[in-house]
């Protein structure tokens, strides 16, 4: 058996084409054909449903299959091993992310290229399923995502920061004085001691205030959304937004307008800042639930060199310090 059989297996499957996956490999397709029914041969099992097109893997395919990502990324790893032992790290250091911890993550792959010049980063956004699907397929060394997250098994966990939330509306929109009555605005004399100012000053919404004002959210499909439609329910409020996105960069690009207010992870700030006629204002009550973010890895035995020299980088990396100092910066202007 040779790995190039087994490289040839693992690209059949993910590009579900024979020729696709011969280009992928840079061999001819009678060549990866020949390899996968010399694999047959040799394993004695039927791996590929044969037929004119590829459709799809035996049951016993799909076990060699997770044998083959398995030996693959053993080997992968056995390379990196060598290289550290001499004193370098080369490779590719495969990072996922979920799309709203992506903007936090230069924190992380800037100190790790600084401290091995020779490696590389390839950084990829992914849903937490594909994340979990791509960590025991060892197509990914680690992941930035939830770690409350339900589909979270067989993994190490190491927690980076918890997400903070707050309203980021124009420079002239009203959201403190609807005298509404509900504790959260009105005169600097209100008796519950919000009255839309902390004690030195400091602007502080409701999250039932915040639901009135026309926003921009991510779309309910997003976990960062449901999060948010729970917190806006603990108040007593829905939430219809005017405009919908499914990635961070297509809500900034509304909010630019200076026409949409949106309610926001405060680690957005380290990648898109506050747009210009904006400011970010507290949100009363964002200390009661605040969601861990963190690295995720699998939990093999013994780690690779890869994923101990990213650990190194994020223990040392003060990711909550920096992205809280931030937001502390931006609230305090």
């Amino acid at each position: 058996m040779l790995l190039r059989q087994l490289e040839y297996l693992v690209a059949l499957a993910r590009e579900r084409h024979f020729a696709r996956a011969a280009a992928a490999c840079f061999v001819s397709q009678p060549s990866l054909s020949a390899g996968i029914r010399k694999l047959e041969r040799e394993l004695d099992v039927p791996i590929v449903q044969h037929g004119a097109r590829f459709q799809g893997l035996t049951p016993e395919g799909e076990r060699v299959l997770l044998w083959a990502h398995r030996i693959l990324g053993d080997r992968d790893a056995l390379q990196q091993e060598i290289a550290a032992m001499h004193g370098r790290l080369t490779g590719t250091l495969r990072l996922g992310a979920i799309p709203t911890a992506l903007t936090v993550t230069s924190l992380l792959t800037t100190p790790f290229c600084e401290r091995h010049p020779e490696a590389g980063v390839r950084l990829e956004s992914l849903s937490s399923r594909e994340i979990m699907r791509r960590l025991a397929e060892f197509e990914i060394d680690a992941a930035l995502t939830y770690l409350d997250d339900e589909t979270l098994q067989g993994v190490h966990k190491l927690p980076l920061y918890e997400e903070r939330y707050v309203l980021l509306t124009p420079e002239d929109e009203p959201v403190t004085a609807d005298g509404d009555g509900d504790g959260y605005a009105g005169s600097p004399g209100d008796s519950d001691g919000y009255a839309g100012s902390t004690g030195d000053g400091e602007e502080v919404v409701s999250w039932s205030q915040a639901a009135r004002l026309p926003l921009c959210l991510l779309s309910p499909r997003m976990r960062n959304r449901r999060i948010l439609d729970g917190l806006f329910a603990a108040d007593g409020a829905s939430v219809s937004p005017a405009v919908e996105s499914d990635t961070v960069d297509g809500l900034y690009a509304h909010l630019a307008s200076g026409r949409w207010s949106s309610v926001i992870s405060h680690a957005w700030l380290h990648m898109f800042g506050i747009p210009a006629g904006m400011r970010v204002v507290r949100l009363h009550g964002d200390g009661d639930s605040r969601p861990r973010v963190g690295l995720v890895f699998a939990a093999h035995e013994p780690r690779p060199a890869m994923v101990r020299a990213l650990l190194e980088v994020a223990e040392g990396a003060r990711v909550r310090d920096s992205l809280d100092e931030l937001l502390s910066a931006h609230l305090g202007s």
